[in-house]
């Protein structure tokens, strides 16, 4: 409904498991990351865990993104089965034909087992996930516990993965499932996001959806923390009442206020109020008596101890005065590009050339660089860790340009115009529109992305790297073949970097092998 109102391509705050609009906070990317390890194992069971809403079906759909083609994947959504409807619904994900109106187990498994290796044979992996985990009784449990031995001698033949609740975890202790437990391969607990992820998190799906300009003030977004707790499914429902909201009102902007009368309407007045009426309550019973034992304390300490001479403090550290981020009015915005790679190419001990101002990457080209344009959020800048421009929204809705030049966890340093400003990251957060331009250095020959079966410099290139890197001796490579043996080195580095483990030589890759050898890569945070 407001989706033209904004000037969206999408709509930003589904609550689908989208894997394009998936925010990959440091959590995310673990949890990838052990979905990632458990997959590329020989087998047996991964486990992902974490509160309703935190984004566990979605980080297992960018998971299957991200398998090879000859992957068979079954995903059951609905678990609540005996053993013979389990069997059955998997002997209908993978398309296996059995006899009709069958009960025997025995049957089922011989199916199942036909199919498996079948597939292992042609060189196929089998995987089967499970959601909503935590509903699966203990008999069904157990019965995919006996599922995994299938196998040949060197491998099992079914990779299960498990989406729960955290009471999956309880129920996996227990001792009479110690046996499947024990098969685990991989696990991990996805929590909420951080307060100073959320806001991340908003500009990044609006972003993808084709925002073109800040939707959330910053109050907003800090109320927006409070009412969802981090938890991102609670954050789409919130945005999304509270654009219509905007829409409605025919506002530009998502105010603190418009956000309350959201919250009311998403989740009922009076429990809205009776949430707020349980945290006073429960922080005036758990303060008060503490207060009131320290002035007690206090007042007794003071009538049986004499006064003594208190030392003069000294040394009293403040905390650092920040800048705002905004356009200077003594500089014409329409010349922030301009600045921006100025200050971009100085990085890189390069001088603009005013003649070449509006051919700034054509310029890099001849030093050895390149220019990389595109849309992230600032976990992939801290990731990355050089310079880039950022393209910003001032509060009056002016668009400009700025070099990004220092990132650490709470501040940055911006170049604006001419002049670096230290302002705060949630500054940036809050007018960052997502799209950056970086320069990065290209290996000898480089043309474009590098894939498995390559053959050129570039590949001796990436093979010395890698070696440095990982401490061993210089692997020989026949005619300079992108070989299967440097492919799976190189999804090693990705995977240990929190990047797609793809085996494909791209920028991302090339600038994370190019900051762990040093030399003379500007860095964000050295």
């Amino acid at each position: 409904m407001y989706k033209e109102y904004f000037g969206l391509e999408e709509m930003p705050f589904s609550i689908a498991p989208d894997p394009r609009y998936l925010y990959m906070s440091e959590q995310h990317r673990e949890a990838l990351a052990h979905l990632l390890f458990g997959f590329n194992s020989d087998g047996g069971f991964v486990l992902l865990t974490g509160d309703v809403g935190t984004g566990k079906t979605t980080i297992c759909r960018c998971l299957l993104e991200q398998i090879p083609d000859k992957t068979s994947t079954a995903f059951i959504i609905n678990p609540k089965l005996t053993v013979e409807e389990l069997l059955a619904v998997i002997c209908d994900e993978f398309g296996i034909r059995y006899p009709a109106g069958n009960k025997s187990i025995k049957i089922f498994i011989d199916y199942i087992n036909s199919y498996l290796l079948e597939a292992h044979v042609k060189g196929n992996k089998t995987v089967l996930v499970i959601d909503e985990a935590q509903n699966l009784s203990a008999d069904v449990l157990e019965q995919l516990r006996l599922l995994t031995n299938l196998e040949t001698n060197q491998v099992k033949l079914l990779q299960i993965i498990l989406l729960g609740q955290p009471e999956l975890r309880d129920k996996l202790s227990q001792p009479e499932l110690r046996q499947l437990s024990q098969r685990i391969i991989a696990r991990y607990h996805l929590g909420a996001l951080a307060k100073k992820e959320v806001s991340a998190y908003v500009t990044h799906r609006l972003t993808v959806a084709g925002v073109k300009n800040q939707l959330f003030t910053g109050p907003a977004i800090d109320k927006l923390y409070k009412l969802s707790g981090g938890v991102p499914r609670l954050i789409n429902v919130l945005c999304d009442r509270a654009l219509l909201g905007v829409f409605a009102h025919g506002r530009k902007q998502v105010t603190k206020s418009i956000l309350k009368k959201a919250a009311c309407e998403v989740f009922g007045a009076d429990r809205f109020i009776t949430q707020y009426r349980k945290a006073v309550i429960w922080i005036l019973l758990t303060t008060v008596p503490v207060i009131v034992g320290v002035v007690l304390a206090a007042s007794y300490y003071n009538r049986n101890e004499s006064p003594k001479p208190q030392p003069a403090v000294t040394n009293i550290i403040k905390p650092p005065l920040l800048d705002k981020l905004e356009w200077p009015e003594d500089r014409p915005i329409s010349q922030s590009s301009k600045f921006a790679f100025e200050a971009l190419l100085s990085q890189w001990g390069l001088t603009l050339q005013p003649q070449e101002s509006p051919f700034a990457c054509e310029q890099a080209k001849t030093h050895g660089l390149q220019c990389l344009k595109d849309i992230g959020s600032l976990n992939i800048l801290h990731q990355l860790n050089i310079p880039a421009i950022l393209k910003l929204s001032g509060d009056k809705g002016d668009i400009f340009y700025a070099t990004l030049t220092v990132l650490k966890e709470e501040t940055a340093i911006v170049k604006v115009g001419t002049k670096s400003k230290e302002v705060s990251v949630k500054d940036i957060e809050s007018h960052w529109l997502g799209d950056y331009i970086l320069l990065w250095k290209i290996p000898p020959d480089y043309k474009s992305e590098v894939l498995p079966g390559y053959k050129g410099p570039v590949v001796q290139w990436l093979n010395k790297q890698l070696s440095v890197i990982l401490g061993h001796p210089i692997q020989p490579l026949e005619n300079s073949v992108y070989d299967d043996n440097l492919v799976k080195e190189v999804r090693k580095f990705q995977l240990a970097n929190g990047l797609k483990p793809d085996g494909i030589i791209g920028p991302r890759t090339i600038i994370l092998l190019n900051n762990m050898l040093g030399g003379k890569t500007p860095l964000l945070n050295k």
